[in-house]
């Protein structure tokens, strides 16, 4: 591991009116896009959120007044959570054009950061980014699963291939993350129109034969299921809730496409088709006798088709959750890059798979370790009502942390005063808090997993970000001031033809890699650079402000390179961008040092000792500063350097 390890945040600019990059074409081809990519998990709840609503509690009896309440919930949730928490105001609190828990902690930071409160706001979003991992373990497994369930709806006979088909399916999934999405992604929107159409249509030939379903649009009878059933209706809350599980990857994919075009996404398209489907599920639920109405709500998604049409349906829709766990597997690798380039992360390696998109990136450890978990939950849960089970306590555990940080939002950015924000933000937690505390109980049938998950990446996370905090502070409290050791080490070593860039994690002292090439090579070459690259708390850093170059005198340089959280740093790359730094770099004539810090016992250790085994066996199997900043393999140099923490 080099010194340049995990870079440092930087202040930058808010860019709150938030224009994101590479939001080319017009609105309405963006709209389009942001169908296929941004909208499957949410667009492939209604395979199982309904059904599960009255299969999750069993004493919810399938009548009319049930019905319109269950129906009246989903509604409303969709249109608080999503419509008006999500798309309508946190889509406000983009980052230059960025959405997601890291991206709206890293601008709460620049505001509050220093205040007593701020390393609270930092482990809420760094919690909710935790949860995410257990979110993308399990979206993947229930989606497939539920829409190769379909196959029983089609022939009962085909029951035992469910799970061997659907494990082959995941498999293929995640092996072809490798390769790139490019080609693939070109399918992904025109595939998703054809669902969103075919369900709303579906939806629309019930709701034509029972049109008193409407009335599930006024909030009363939502009202109703709770007076008349009190508790059974707040447990029903677990299950409604995954009619909007979603919500929290449609902020974070804001960044691909722009909050503009995603609203009209939203409620011009897919919001009008979803509660079709939902309004059309509870019509053909309410217009059956009871004894048949109990079949069919076994699975009444697939049942909405005529029998001719349900094996098409199939194939539809697990072509649709395909694409949702694509994109729930990408989100994955784009937060985890953002933790990386944030510092709570260490580097891991990144292959880009598409030269013309930066945002395309494959990181292996991730995508295997990803497979494991999902073929694990699925021989493990055997069907997607189990695993309902275990859904939903991570989504609304980020949900209603985003609430909260909401709230730091309104005070601390757009300096609302607390009398305003108090009563909006007590709403939406009252509404988040009911959704997470009925999902609370799931924990002894599975909601055990993603909380277990969450726990162990909050860990892990945070351990690392003390870990390298620690250890730079030993590293500064030894450092060298480079204007002395440069007047010092001019005439006691050696000079050589060629340029020298050692790797430092700070902007000041000389790097442990510097002071060991000069006490066993004793030489120094003719330009000797101190690089450091920074990575700022905004998404994007314009080129103009990349570089920043300081000459010291004696042929030593203090170079900085600048980069968002979203960019990749390319070094060799950013070099080129400088115009001036005693000369152009010649790569066949520049050799770059790094550092490999290994860790020693301390007699005061700055944290538990089982966190520091933790951070070290981190810091063992960490991917090589040579591959995270695209050094030329053949030029580089490793020094190794002890450190206690």
């Amino acid at each position: 591991m080099s010194e340049a390890n995990a870079p440092e945040a930087t202040p930058a600019h808010d860019g709150a009116n938030g224009h994101g990059r590479g939001h080319g074409g017009s609105r309405t081809a963006l709209a389009v896009g942001a169908i296929g990519i941004v909208f499957g998990d949410i667009g492939t709840s209604p395979l199982y959120a309904f059904r599960e609503t009255f299969a999750g509690a069993a004493s919810i009896a399938i009548d009319r007044m049930h019905v319109l309440g269950v129906v009246s919930l989903i509604f409303w949730s969709m249109l608080i959570v999503v419509s008006i928490q999500y798309v309508t105001i946190l889509m406000r609190a983009d980052n230059k054009g960025q959405g997601g828990s890291l991206a709206l902690v890293a601008l709460l930071s620049r505001h509050i950061g220093r205040s007593k409160y701020g390393w609270l706001v930092v482990l809420l979003g760094v919690f909710a980014t935790s949860l995410f991992y257990g979110d993308s373990m399990i979206t993947p497994a229930i989606s497939v699963l539920s829409a190769v369930e379909g196959l029983t709806v089609v022939n009962p006979g085909l029951d035992p291939l469910v799970i061997p088909i659907a494990l082959v399916l995941l498999v293929f999934l995640f092996i072809l993350q490798s390769r790139g999405t490019a080609k693939v992604g070109a399918l992904f929107a025109p595939v998703m129109i054809v669902y969103f159409v075919t369900i709303a249509l579906l939806g629309a030939n019930q709701i034509l034969q029972n049109p008193d379903i409407l009335w599930a649009l006024n909030p009363w009878y939502a009202v109703q299921f709770f007076l008349t059933d009190g508790v059974i209706a707040f447990l029903a809350l677990g299950a409604v809730v995954l009619a909007v599980t979603g919500s929290e990857a449609l902020y974070s994919d804001m960044g691909h496409f722009g909050r503009g075009p995603m609203r009209l996404s939203w409620f011009g398209f897919v919001m009008p088709c979803l509660l079709l489907n939902y309004f059309g599920q509870g019509a053909m639920i309410a217009g059956l006798p009871p004894e048949q109405a109990a079949e069919v709500v076994r699975n009444p998604f697939f049942l909405l088709a005529s029998e001719e049409y349900r094996l098409p349906l199939v194939i539809l829709a697990t072509l649709a959750t395909f694409i949702a766990s694509q994109a729930v597997i990408s989100g994955a690798f784009s937060i985890t890059h953002q933790a990386m380039q944030l510092g709570f992360m260490p580097r891991m390696t990144i292959r880009h798979t598409s030269e013309t998109e930066a945002g395309q990136i494959y990181i292996p450890v991730i995508n295997w370790a990803l497979m494991v978990a999902v073929i694990l939950l699925v021989l493990t849960f055997q069907n997607s009502s189990n695993l309902a089970a275990a859904y939903g306590i991570a989504v609304t555990g980020a949900v209603t942390i985003d609430t909260l940080l909401m709230g730091v939002l309104f005070i601390g950015v757009w300096k609302w005063k607390w009398w305003v924000a108090a009563p909006v933000v007590i709403f939406f937690l009252i509404v988040d808090g009911a959704y997470f505390a009925a999902n609370l109980v799931k924990i002894p049938d599975g909601g055990w997993f993603p909380l277990v998950v969450g726990l162990a990446a909050f860990t892990l996370l945070t351990t690392w970000a003390r870990g390298r905090k620690l250890m730079r502070e030993r590293m500064h409290e030894t450092a060298l001031p480079i204007e002395i050791f440069a007047k010092s080490a001019k005439n006691s070593a050696t000079r050589v033809p060629g340029t020298a860039i050692f790797m430092a994690s700070q902007t000041a002292g000389v790097p442990s890699a510097l002071l060991h090439n000069i006490k066993h090579n004793k030489v120094l070459h003719e330009r000797v650079v101190i690089l450091t690259v920074l990575i700022a708390d905004a998404p994007y850093v314009d080129e103009n402000e990349r570089c920043e170059i300081h000459d010291l005198g004696d042929g030593f340089y203090r170079a900085v390179l600048h980069y968002g959280f979203m960019q990749e740093t390319n070094v060799p790359q950013g070099l080129k961008e400088m115009e001036r730094c005693g000369g152009e770099f010649d790569m066949m004539h520049t050799s770059f040092f790094l550092s490999r810090q290994t860790l020693l016992p301390s007699d005061k250790p700055g944290m538990p000792i089982w966190r520091e085994k933790i951070f070290a066996w981190m810091l063992r199997n960490a991917a090589t500063a040579m591959d995270f900043f695209r050094l030329p393999t053949n030029r580089v140099v490793e020094l190794g350097s002890q450190v206690e923490i």
